[in-house]
């Protein structure tokens, strides 16, 4: 463990074995930080919620999972809620000036580019890439495998293994981030067939339960399915029709 001179770390805090906290970066209370992750200057990780009715007593934190690093003024609030925790992953990467609002929620191996800017109860899946300055509403759910351009704003639910860019547009599927994971010619195939029954029709929900009903081969598939079954936000989707994409 490293702790750099003129770092803050308040009472409560835990840090796992091997972390590193540089200078001027700030930990505050009930903070907990996995083995090895690092935190660097003039980050404020477990800061006080950007919420008008919250009150400072509450009892809530933030935990960050092993092997995740925080960049130069990242900060990542904690919980509105006693007894409730922000959770990031393990192996996160947090770019300088990324903010995670309170009761977010990231899975293992996400990736916040510079000046991301994540409101609220927002949830992201694992393996999900945010590009610079994308700006994300409150509640919004990012699914696992996602690429979301620079700069998009995002009010509406993304499925897994999307890519989506600009106000909610999706062009279409992230193959590149799928063959990197090493999923299969037919998964990919099952996948994009999904995707067409889904946004074909006029209710995505309705249409991903039909297909469910239906049978799917891949779990990649049932999970893409399965992520229209919640939410509140509805759902970012096709802008000018479906495109028949190669796999190639």
């Amino acid at each position: 463990m490293s702790i750099h001179p003129t770092a803050i770390i308040e009472d409560g805090v835990q840090l796992g074995a091997g972390c590193v906290v540089q200078a001027h970066a700030i930990i505050r209370r009930h903070t907990v930080l996995g083995d090895g992750v690092v935190v660097h200057p003039f980050a404020v990780v477990g800061g006080d919620p950007q919420y008008l009715k919250f009150d400072p007593a509450t009892v809530s934190g933030v935990r960050i999972g092993a092997g995740t690093v925080i960049r130069e003024h990242v900060t990542i609030n904690r919980s509105i809620h006693a007894g409730k925790n922000t959770i990031v992953g393990a192996r996160c990467f947090f770019m300088a000036n990324s903010h995670a609002g309170h009761d977010c929620i990231l899975a293992d191996d996400v990736v916040l580019a510079n000046n991301v800017m994540l409101a609220g109860h927002v949830e992201v899946g694992s393996f999900t890439f945010v590009g610079g300055g994308a700006g994300v509403h409150q509640f919004v759910r990012i699914g696992e495998g996602v690429m979301v351009g620079g700069l998009t704003r995002l009010t509406k639910d993304v499925a897994p293994f999307l890519m989506v860019a600009e106000r909610d547009e999706v062009p279409g599927f992230n193959v590149v981030g799928l063959k990197r994971r090493c999923f299969g010619r037919e998964v990919i195939r099952e996948l994009k067939e999904c995707f067409r029954d889904v946004f074909a029709a006029g209710d995505p929900r309705k249409a991903a339960a039909a297909r469910l009903g239906a049978g799917v081969a891949s779990a990649e598939a049932r999970r893409f399915l399965e992520f229209f079954g919640a939410g509140k936000r509805g759902f970012a989707r096709p802008a000018t029709g479906l495109k028949n994409e190669s796999i190639e």
